[in-house]
């Protein structure tokens, strides 16, 4: 088949299966019952020279944030006068890592996208996309290993993780062992389902893979009772949980099914957990994620990523913030609806009456006030 016959055959489907849809909801963001469109508010905090600061977190001290950015440093919040400075980096090979946005250098840069601070030694833990887990004092500089490959191959898409300090266990997620983190419209449009979800104890240093056959395995979150665990998986737009104790431990179940593509999940001091939507699912992405050889098909007929991403927005980019129960009912849901200030929001991290928010595409954070 010709590929004039074959985008034909492609749009006469599409005309089919969105016949009942007006062509203004085809694409857009849809309405979440309830919702608030309040992140409009929200202060910016720019962070200077850099891009896409991905994952906040504060030391135990409460200090911070800290956050990940696009040319691999690690940068710390030090107040409106000193600002943001560099606190890490997970490589040595920084001669090139002079840009604030170079996809095709992020292997040799790094690009850390999970943190969190094991609280009882200070240390910094980092989920770097191309270099594995990391670890790096509670003064700084350069981050050495502690996971680079499990089961005899490397790590391709090492993304989020959530540290259990009675267990001594790191839990993290390896978003797929095809694409890495500069192809993740890829893991979405062709059906990727190579994500794993792991283990790894700090005592004895072996990984265990928990859970395999994901689909772009992505945020990590622990109860606040250590009883289970969560994981988003993005392309299926669910909060699975995986029952670490009781009657159910080793079993996996829908935790919540949330209106969009999840990121990273977060616990806040109530046992309560923050959701951020990368983006809500219009039905035309809903569609494209569902039946991968369409989303193969619109790269093959010309489609580029940047457009695909943009159809999966709805074409407007928004900020869209879950809030769940520990039972996985949905308490809340913050939006900027219009992108007013947020857009691409990749974690939402509550302390002391206020939102942080972090976007892994844009030059900024965002504080909300509760």
């Amino acid at each position: 088949m010709n590929s004039r016959v074959f985008a034909a055959a492609l749009l006469a489907l599409f005309a089919i299966t969105f016949a009942s849809f007006k062509p203004q909801t085809l694409f857009s963001p849809p309405l979440v019952p309830g919702s608030k469109d309040h992140l409009h508010a929200a202060r910016i905090l720019h962070v200077t020279g850099a891009v896409g600061p991905e994952s906040l977190v504060f030391d135990r001290d409460g200090g911070g944030p800290y956050t990940g950015v696009a040319d691999g440093r690690i940068l710390k919040w030090e107040g409106e006068e000193r600002g943001w400075t560099e606190f890490a980096v997970t490589t040595s090979n920084r001669s090139d890592c002079v840009r604030p946005f170079a996809p095709e250098l992020e292997h040799v840069c790094g690009r850390p996208l999970g943190l969190k601070f094991d609280k009882k030694s200070g240390d910094l833990y980092i989920a770097d996309a191309y270099l594995g887990l990391k670890i790096v004092g509670s003064t700084g500089g350069l981050a050495t290993e502690v996971v680079t490959e499990v089961e005899g191959q490397p790590l391709h898409f090492t993304n989020d993780m959530d540290i259990s300090e009675d267990e001594d266990v790191i839990y993290f997620t390896d978003s797929s062992t095809i694409f890495q983190r500069r192809q993740f419209m890829l893991v979405l449009l062709s059906g990727d389902k190579t994500g794993r979800f792991m283990k790894y104890d700090k005592s004895t240093k072996e990984v265990t893979v928990l859970l395999r056959g994901l689909a772009f395995p992505n945020g990590v979150a622990l109860s606040k009772d250590g009883s289970f665990v969560l994981v988003a998986e993005t392309t299926t737009s669910k909060i699975l949980r995986l029952w670490l104790r009781g009657p159910n431990a080793g079993q996996v179940d829908t935790f919540a099914v949330v209106p969009g593509f999840p990121d990273n999940v977060r616990r806040n001091s109530d046992g309560q957990f923050w959701v951020a939507l990368h983006a809500k699912g219009s039905p035309f992405a809903k569609w494209i994620s569902s039946n991968p050889w369409a989303g193969k098909a619109l790269l093959k007929i010309g489609f580029n990523i940047k457009q695909l991403h943009s159809s999966f927005s709805g074409w407007k980019p928004h900020a869209t913030a879950i809030k769940l129960s520990d039972k996985g009912e949905i308490l809340e849901v913050l939006e900027d609806c219009e992108g007013k200030t947020l857009k691409f929001i990749s974690e939402v991290e509550e302390k002391d009456g206020k939102l942080w928010i972090a976007s892994v595409l844009m030059p900024f954070i965002g504080v909300y006030s509760l």
